[in-house]
């Protein structure tokens, strides 16, 4: 069974995510990826191609376990330029679609000080919820 999403009655369309998703089957838990490859070389600088990066590993991780973006329910991402993510709101719309592409699982995001990892602007971690 795929991942389905809530929606409340009345509340309003949630525009990029979802309000929460139900899925059966066996979980995956994917550590927080950042913009690097998997050399562990930072071949993008600016934060859309940061944020390409880390979704890419997402996937990667979750295709391994023999899953796809369909059964992601869950992403948190923690950036840390809250104005450089509102800046290129449409840029991160078009970047993620591209990569996962009209599924859109339970979201959160945190703006932090840093990362581990001085030239990451962006890491995401995620949950999947892959078919038994």
């Amino acid at each position: 069974m795929p991942a389905i999403s809530v929606h409340p009655e009345g509340w309003k369309p949630a525009k990029g995510y979802a309000n929460g998703m139900v899925a059966e089957g066996r979980q995956l838990y994917v550590g927080g990826q950042i913009g690097w490859t998997a050399d562990q070389v930072f071949e993008a600088q600016d934060f859309i191609g940061q944020m390409s990066q880390a979704l890419r590993n997402i996937l990667d991780v979750v295709e391994t376990a023999g899953g796809t973006a369909e059964d992601i329910t869950r992403l948190t991402w923690y950036v840390t330029d809250k104005a450089e993510y509102l800046a290129h709101q449409s840029e991160v719309g078009k970047a993620y679609r591209a990569v996962m592409g009209y599924h859109f699982p339970a979201m959160t995001m945190v703006v932090v000080s840093a990362l581990v990892e001085d030239e990451a602007k962006v890491e995401i971690e995620a949950t999947a919820v892959l078919p038994s």
